[in-house]
Formats: C-alpha cells, structure tokens, sequence
C-alpha cells in the first residue's frame, strides 16, 4: 500500500500518537541510563517492552485508530508509569 491510499490522521489521533512516540521515546532515554548505570534496570527493560507489545497489541485492536480508547488507555497507562518513576526518583534523591 502506497502512502497515497492511506487516510488523513486526523488531529486527535496526530496528539495519540506523538504522546505515544514521546513516552516511547522516554523509555528508551530511561533504558540507556539504566543499562550505563544499572540503576532500575528491571523496570527499564520491563518498561520498553510492555510498551512495544502493549502500542502494538491496542493499534492491532483498534484497527489502526490512534484516537480509540484502548490505545488511549495504553498511553495513559504508561504517563503513569513515568509518574510512578519520577516520584520514585525524587523520593530517592530526597
């Protein structure tokens, strides 16, 4: 399939989608300093692979629609998980 047979995102699903890539890429900033420092590694490693299967799994479901609710719950989902790390991190360093 060509790019010019595919539809147009619409807005709602460019902001899914770029939050998406923006916590992807989160992840895999948070895996290179765990992996050089060894600090959290487990959660690192865990953490970029229940993305991968999680955005791959919610887009498969949703039929490519960045904007349906499971992927919405799929990147709300790991806003959390970031929460939760950089709490833990500034209890830590508190």
């Amino acid at each position: 399939m060509s790019g010019e047979d595919l539809p147009a995102l619409s807005t709602s699903q460019k902001v899914w989608a770029l939050g998406a890539a923006l916590l992807f890429l989160t992840a895999i900033a948070f895996l290179g300093f765990a992996l050089n420092t060894g600090i959290l590694r487990p959660f690192a490693i865990g953490w970029v692979a229940l993305q991968i299967f999680g955005y791959v799994g919610a887009i498969k479901f949703a039929n490519g629609d960045f904007a349906h609710p499971l992927f919405k719950s799929q990147v709300m989902l790991h806003v959390i998980a970031l929460m939760l790390l950089v709490l833990s991190v500034v209890r830590a360093t508190s």
